[in-house]
């Protein structure tokens, strides 16, 4: 029966995101509110950014009716602070994200307003309470505080990393939240049977609903992103709601189906849901430092770029995320419900087809490029050889999206061409 609610609060949320996503992107379009295309951006035409205040404002929708049911009263009347810390924090970052989408914000700026954020939560009590070590050990205050700003900071930065394809962050955060909610449910209906609502759940739950009502405008072809106001808002909430954990609930106090669950699930979990984020994440900060370069400086190789740069199309690449987020954060939710050996085969499984997957165009394009080099020079002799060969074309920087194309095309032909000939007695 508890769920109805968790499910009322996530269709709100969805219905408002999807209706008002409707109107800004009309606005977006009659009053031209969007940038310029950057070098680094995968579209090609000038598309509206503004997609994160819907998402905020259906939120908000959600959570003021969730106010109103008297079976949410213990999230809304036990500590009200905490609720309306997280409101205010998403305010302060979807103000910060469209200000930045419009005026490209330098870095420090946007990294002081993410801090503040993450300060609020921390002073309303939305911090690292306990970490499942020895037991439960509880944390000292100011180690609390430190650990959850910084959690808070990386978290929004990561998810805000993978925003560069077509309903990328939307799909990898329903998938991360729906799984997410399935653990914080869980853990509240086996440690306090008599209590089934708490705060993480109804996070999870309701941006849940505002990543469905969204993708539909966002999915490929998009016609609107959620800019660094709606990734950023995104990455605020799942951290917040991975931190309320341990306020609310002792994840001691469940047990799985092998009746042991794993120690550090509570950690591994949250970290596995956001496994490409942080992925994503450490590789820019380590490759833009190793350069000389602010680790939030913007560049064109990030995971979804090179997955594009293999030979993946839009779609499969977002495919390709949705995957590997699924398998790893699954398998994690897995130890709670099946035996330690069925829940690591799965993983071990999925991470397998995933890598084939993943790498499958690579062997593709090897065969191609084999072709072409084994060519009789005939074939290409007016051509520079090179630019027939789709791996090293990648390599060139000179070499635009639509030159590549067709330096691809014109491989592929010549390989038939010499196939071809081959066949011929």
């Amino acid at each position: 029966m508890s769920l109805t609610y968790y499910v009322l609060a996530a269709g709100i949320a969805a219905i408002f995101t999807l209706a008002l996503s409707l109107v800004i992107l009309k606005l977006s379009l009659h009053y031209r509110l969007y940038p310029k295309i950057r070098d680094r951006d995968v579209h090609t035409r000038p598309t509206p950014r503004l997609g994160g205040v819907a998402m905020f404002l259906g939120i908000l929708a959600s959570f003021w009716v969730a106010s109103q049911l008297p079976q949410f009263s213990l999230i809304f009347g036990t500590n009200p602070g905490r609720v309306i810390a997280i409101l205010v924090a998403a305010l302060i970052i979807v103000v910060i994200g469209v200000a930045d989408d419009i005026w490209d914000l330098d870095w420090l700026t946007k990294l002081a307003g993410q801090a503040i954020a993450a300060g609020l939560l921390v002073w309303q009590g939305v911090q690292l309470l306990t970490v499942p070590i020895g037991g439960v050990t509880v944390l000292p205050p100011v180690l609390g505080l430190v650990i959850t700003v910084v959690a808070v900071v990386l978290v929004m930065n990561a998810v805000n990393f993978i925003d560069g394809l077509d309903g990328l962050v939307a799909g990898v955060a329903l998938i991360s939240n729906g799984v997410f909610f399935i653990y914080t449910y869980t853990l509240t209906t086996q440690s306090a049977p008599s209590v089934y609502f708490n705060l993480a759940s109804l996070i999870s739950a309701v941006l849940i609903g505002a990543c469905v009502g969204f993708l539909p405008f966002n999915w490929h072809p998009a016609r609107m992103f959620m800019g660094d106001a709606g990734a950023l808002l995104v990455g605020l909430l799942m951290a917040a709601s991975a931190v309320s954990v341990t306020g609310d609930i002792d994840p001691g106090a469940i047990t799985s189906g092998s009746k042991l669950l794993p120690a550090f699930i509570p950690i591994l979990l949250p970290l596995a849901v956001l496994v490409i984020p942080l992925l994503d994440f450490g590789l820019a900060v380590f490759r833009r430092l190793r350069a000389g370069k602010s680790p939030f400086s913007a560049d064109r190789l990030h995971l979804h770029h090179r997955l594009l740069d293999m030979g993946h199309s839009h779609f499969h690449a977002v495919l390709i995320f949705y995957s590997w987020t699924a398998v790893v954060s699954v398998g994690f939710l897995a130890f709670l419900f099946v035996p330690v050996a069925a829940a690591v085969t799965f993983i071990v499984v999925g991470l397998v087809i995933c890598s084939v997957v993943t790498l499958a165009p690579l062997t593709r394009n090897k065969a191609v490029e084999y072709a072409v080099q084994s060519a009789s020079t005939q074939n290409v002799d007016s051509i520079d050889a090179a630019r027939f060969d789709p791996l090293d074309a990648r390599a060139v920087d000179e070499v635009d999206d639509t030159e590549r194309s067709t330096q691809n095309i014109t491989a592929r032909d010549v390989v038939f061409d010499a196939l071809a000939r081959k066949e011929k007695p």
